[in-house]
């Protein structure tokens, strides 16, 4: 048996080189024993670069084994291999050519793209985490943390406005407005242009309490739906919204939830923090 020791593995791509790494941790999982130094070089754009690792490669008794996605890159690295009697494994090119084949279109041979989808995706999951987590006034020494705060009546859209928003990657609270009952002080400690106020026609806001009601089988003629009660429940609101005049305020009256959304991340992409 040969003697494995003082082996090096080299990893190299033009990205993360973290599908290299999952795939060479699966093949190793079949030996046992060994005593095998894995080396990953990431974001390998240049041909000195590669030589670089080759010539490292080469005097350590190395392998290569490589995803690059520029094509011409992969073809440097393939030769300089040979050059330099290095062993190399190319893991992507093949498939990338099979596949350019298969569905009649050129590769985009954009390195890193499938890290940035994974980010992308990682980013929305602990967005909407967040905004569960920061519901209706929850948390509210966390309010610093989100990107968005809602603040609204109840039946103002806060909790549908604050999940879209975080399926689309906001880490969103909001904070209800309860006639009488004072706003959490850290929510004026808070970044002030991260604030967003709700307001609503009264007529409408009657009309979506009573439905509401009707369908969690309670009273629609309650308090909670009075007209005079909401009038003044909007009053309250807006006396807070003039005290407050740095917080943009939006009417979701009869608003689709996607419009109203729109407007807020218009609003809050076009300021700089």
């Amino acid at each position: 048996m040969l003697d494995n020791t003082g082996l090096t593995l080299f990893i190299v791509s033009d990205g993360t080189g973290e599908t290299a790494d999952l795939i060479i941790k699966a093949a190793l999982v079949q030996y046992s024993g060994l005593n095998l130094r894995i080396v990953r070089y990431k974001n390998v754009r240049t041909e000195p670069q590669v030589t670089a690792i080759f010539e490292e490669a080469q005097s350590k008794r190395g392998i290569v084994v490589y995803t690059i996605v520029t094509k011409t890159l992969r073809e440097f690295v393939e030769k300089t291999a040979q050059t330099f009697i290095v062993p190399a494994v190319d893991l992507l090119g093949p498939l990338l050519n099979l596949l350019s084949q298969f569905l009649t279109q050129n590769q985009k041979g954009e390195p890193g793209l499938f890290h940035q989808v994974n980010e992308s995706y990682f980013k929305r999951i602990e967005a909407i985490e967040f905004t569960v987590k920061h519901d209706d006034g929850r948390f509210p020494d966390n309010l610093e943390m989100a990107d968005i705060v809602l603040v609204g009546l109840s039946r103002t859209s806060k909790t549908p406005l604050s999940i879209y928003l975080s399926y689309k990657g906001w880490k969103v609270a909001n904070v209800p407005v309860v006639r009488g009952i004072p706003l959490p002080e850290r929510l004026f400690q808070t970044d002030q242009r991260k604030i967003v106020g709700l307001i609503i026609d009264p007529a409408a806001l009657v009309r979506i309490r009573r439905e509401r009601l009707l369908k969690m089988g309670e009273d629609p003629n309650s308090s909670y739906a009075d007209p005079e009660q909401v009038e003044l429940e909007i009053d309250y609101c807006k006396q807070i919204f003039r005290q407050n005049r740095r917080w943009p305020v939006f009417d979701v009256t009869n608003k689709a939830l996607e419009e109203t959304a729109a407007e807020i991340e218009r609003f809050i992409s076009g300021l700089s923090f």
